[in-house]
């Protein structure tokens, strides 16, 4: 856990101080975040982790819970609990933080084609989804929202999945998945439903952002030639040093090469009991006449 970062900042409508504070799940690579405003004590939790034993399909909250650790010593009240897109590799801790801390649950309203495109593969009711949205909020593409006296907004950042949302807070933007550290490159567009040609344009609306924009990702990897995780970048050494996409970078050559990459990786470990569970906002699939709650796994679909 890294010491937190005051960040001062000028946006369309005023200069703003907040914090930022990377919590790192390192069994899953996976960088969370709490930014909070001083001036009202309001924060937002952003790509939270629930951890997961696989092979006893067990849960636990000891990440989760060095989250709440920090936001009651800071006196925070949770407003938003943020997800960039429906993870792959780790499950949500939205509603065990909801639980402890309240907040809204909120993502992208194109959630909607994530559940469908699984609801078909997990055979779940996609009506009785709809009837029941487990979101408590659903952002429009480019929406503005507020933490505490904090302006934000998001961009549609689509491709990696289309429900993928990159969140601006003052002169920092949080990504997910869509960026790496520029070492590691960008990420892969091969799930249901992704598109390296939509991820290009997507990472090309993070471009436009100003060249001092704070970059915080939601993974490192420990590429070759690096010994300490990293979670912070700018747009401007994106633009010059991302392996996979710079500034000058051709649709079609970045096309070729995320297509020809996508197709060496294997599946991630916990996609299947992930997105089954983080589809429907980190919530447990109900409990059967036995008491027992029950993951799906579709045999040999993959």
């Amino acid at each position: 856990m890294s010491s937190p970062t005051a960040i001062s900042t000028q946006d369309d409508f005023s200069v703003q101080v907040f914090s930022v504070q990377a919590f790192f799940h390192q069994d899953t690579n996976t960088f969370s975040y709490v930014v909070g405003d001083p001036a009202t004590r309001a924060c937002a939790i952003i790509d939270s982790v629930l951890d997961y034993d696989a092979a006893s399909a067990s849960t636990s909250t000891t990440h989760a819970d060095q989250i709440i650790d920090y936001i009651s010593s800071e006196h925070f009240t949770v407003q938003w609990i943020l997800e960039t897109h429906v993870h792959a590799d780790h499950l949500s801790a939205a509603q065990y933080l909801k639980q402890k801390l309240g907040g809204k649950v909120a993502m992208s309203a194109k959630i909607g084609i994530v559940q469908e495109t699984f609801s078909k593969i997990y055979h779940f009711d996609m009506k009785q989804i709809n009837a029941s949205q487990h979101f408590d909020y659903l952002f429009a593409d480019g929406e503005p929202f507020h933490i505490g006296s904090l302006s934000a907004y998001n961009i549609p950042t689509p491709g990696h999945t289309p429900a993928c949302l990159s969140y601006v807070i003052g002169d920092a933007v949080f990504v997910g998945d869509t960026l790496f550290m520029p070492d590691y490159g960008t990420a892969r567009c091969d799930f249901p439903k992704g598109s390296a040609g939509q991820l290009f344009d997507s990472v090309q609306r993070l471009y436009q952002l100003p060249d001092t924009t704070r970059v915080f990702l939601c993974h490192d990897y420990l590429p070759d030639g690096r010994e300490s995780y990293c979670y912070q970048s700018d747009v401007h050494t994106q633009k010059i040093e991302n392996i996979h996409i710079q500034a000058g970078t051709e649709k079609s050559a970045f096309i070729e090469m995320r297509t020809q990459r996508d197709a060496t990786l294997s599946m991630p470990r916990l996609i299947l009991p992930a997105i089954q569970i983080n589809m429907l906002a980190g919530h447990f699939p109900e409990p059967e006449e036995n008491g027992q709650r029950y993951l799906k796994l579709p045999l040999n679909y993959f």
